[in-house]
């Protein structure tokens, strides 16, 4: 037998490992846009209110300090919110700084300067609540506190 005898063999063996191959990968690919087309969504991003984001936190807690927390809020409900409306409207003062055109530098340093301030009152607005909230609460109500968001990792078990 030639060469060229065992030529048409060759071929058509390389050929079914080609084809199967070809099959293969696209299995795949067809797989990964499958997956991707089904995924679970993206975790939500958080919520810029932060009575939304104390009601996921009172959630968390034994139901006693979740209610005590739920009643600190309450309570300073109006101040927290004026808080809070005046640090959003500061963030958004950043924003119109950065669309206005001719860009204008002092103007955004400005608008920084008053978001920060705005931060720092809100700030010490709500955690002065917790801090109240916390003196009043259990052990586990504090540790939970502590832990959040659930899953945390802490010093004590990072080792």
């Amino acid at each position: 037998m030639t060469v060229a005898q065992y030529a048409p063999a060759i071929a058509r063996g390389s050929s079914r490992w080609l084809l199967l191959g070809s099959l293969a990968l696209n299995l795949f690919f067809v797989g990964v846009a499958v997956a991707m087309a089904i995924r679970a969504p993206a975790p939500p991003t958080g919520d810029r209110n932060v009575f939304v984001r104390v009601e996921h936190i009172a959630d968390t807690l034994p139901p006693a300090d979740a209610d005590l927390l739920r009643g600190q809020i309450t309570a300073n409900r109006q101040l927290i919110d004026e808080a809070q409306t005046k640090y959003h409207a500061a963030q958004d003062e950043i924003h119109e700084a950065l669309r206005h055109e001719p860009f204008d530098v002092n103007a955004m340093r400005a608008a920084m300067a008053k978001t920060r301030s705005a931060r720092q009152a809100f700030d010490q607005v709500i955690q002065d609540v917790f801090a109240f909230s916390a003196s009043q609460m259990s052990p586990a109500g504090r540790k939970a506190l502590a832990n959040w968001p659930p899953g945390r990792k802490t010093a004590s078990n990072r080792q």
